[in-house]
């Protein structure tokens, strides 16, 4: 028989986390988790989909993105506590759809640090030095795991100089796209051409806007600091459409400068496509630039891969995934398990998979989740009609756009990702499946 002493008792006490985030702080928080490397290695691919007017589908993507962030605002403030949409799908349709949400996320953190690992591989790397792919990738996941597993303080520390370095190189695009222009030498033409050989105008746009909603996901983790942040229903939605409209301005200015600047079959075939553009202005070190963008994606891949192991880590400590997971370094402190299962995976895709692809299907992964977060707003909107009736609240067309969003944007995904997509979601469900039998049997 257990003893009783032993088994922690239920507790009603509030949240004991420290609310230290006003909403100055929160904006920058969530702008520097959206304004990521996704832009330095997609332009070109998006421009493959779209012709040279690449700006549409990035204010696409982002009219698209706030439809579900408006979703995100009002579950945040309804309901302000970490855990994010696997919280709410858990609340809205049980344990199951929660546990999905969760395993979906943890799939597409570990697909995205495998892009950033092929994207760094590329034309920003040969600035330097030209090796084979495969070294490349390896010896670069091997690096960011073993700095996630030296500790989160040298990480979260290494973030905000590679998050200044980041920022600086878009700024840097889009006023040397100006140059180009000014001195004659620039095509503003490209960006009314939309459409390609095999995309119409309308298809490209869908198209393009899969590929470029990659380069707005980020938002979604900020819910999980709502615990953290003063007044989160006044502060959340504000500095959450904040920093997405000032990412998405900044995007599509990037978009715009790279167009103009550049022919687009030359966007299309480099794996750096900005990099084009400090070449065609002249006057900056393509090294220089090749460094600043090398900073951004390993930037973007070490934050996704701390998350992507900390999220391992926490279901494996719920018992939803194997238990040899939560294995921890004894000096550090750092889940070394986790760190190594999301790392090899990552790996095996990155090996296996290019950058549009891989970026594809993190898309997918985050479109279902994200599903879900639509739908469940409808639900614990009708369940709760009157019990905080102070929070946020979108439109209801909002949060059935927002569904009808991720509808239409995995219609226009390659049936190649569809059948990674589903087979992760097959493993997903199964999980789901034994991990939600567990807690009703209360094992």
């Amino acid at each position: 028989m257990k003893d009783l002493r032993t088994i922690p008792q239920p507790s009603n006490a509030p949240t004991p986390l420290k609310k230290a985030l006003t909403t100055p702080l929160l904006y920058f928080f969530i702008l520097g988790d959206v304004l990521g490397a996704g832009v330095y290695v997609l332009v070109g691919q998006v421009a493959a989909d779209s012709g040279g007017a690449v700006w549409v589908p990035l204010v696409v993507a982002l009219c698209l993105a706030l439809l579900t962030a408006a979703s995100y605002a009002e579950l945040v403030t309804a309901y302000p506590r970490a855990g994010g949409a696997s919280h709410y799908a858990t609340l809205a349709y049980g344990p199951f759809a929660g546990f999905l949400a969760g395993f979906c996320m943890l799939a597409a953190g570990i697909v995205s640090v495998a892009a950033l690992a092929r994207g760094f591989a590329g034309d920003y790397l040969t600035e330097f030095v030209t090796l084979p792919v495969v070294l490349v990738v390896v010896v670069f996941l091997a690096a960011l795991a073993l700095l996630n597993a030296r500790g989160i303080r040298e990480s979260t520390r290494a973030n905000v100089v590679a998050t200044v370095i980041e920022v600086s190189g878009l700024l840097l695009v889009i006023g040397l796209g100006v140059w180009i222009v000014l001195r004659g030498d620039g095509d503003l033409g490209r960006l009314t051409q939309l459409g390609t050989e095999s995309h119409g105008p309308a298809a490209a746009v869908l198209s393009g806007a899969v590929l470029a909603y990659y380069s707005f996901v980020g938002f979604e983790t900020s819910v999980n600091v709502a615990e953290e942040t003063r007044d989160p229903r006044r502060s959340y939605p504000r500095a959450l459409f904040g920093a997405l409209i000032t990412a998405g301005a900044v995007y599509a200015l990037v978009g715009a400068a790279a167009a103009a600047a550049v022919p687009t079959d030359r966007l299309v075939s480099s794996s750096g496509p900005l990099l084009e553009v400090v070449r065609e202005a002249g006057g900056v070190p393509t090294e220089l630039f090749g460094a600043v963008a090398l900073v951004a994606v390993a930037n973007g891949a070490l934050l996704t891969g701390i998350m992507s192991s900390r999220l391992a880590y926490g279901m494996a400590r719920d018992r939803l995934l194997p238990g040899f997971l939560t294995k921890v370094l004894p000096g550090r402190r750092t889940p070394w398990a986790a760190i190594a299962a999301t790392t090899a995976l990552s790996l095996l895709l990155a090996l296996t998979g290019d950058v549009a692809t891989l970026a594809s299907t993190l898309v997918l992964l985050l479109l279902v989740v994200f599903f879900m977060v639509n739908t469940a707003t409808l639900v614990l909107r009708r369940r709760d009609t009157a019990a905080r009736p102070d929070h946020f609240r979108a439109p209801t067309a909002v949060p059935l756009l927002g569904a009808a969003s991720c509808v239409a944007l995995a219609t226009q995904i390659e049936a190649e990702v569809w059948l990674r997509g589903l087979i992760v979601l097959a493993v997903g469900a199964v999980c789901g499946a034994v991990a939600a039998g567990r807690l009703r049997r209360g094992v």
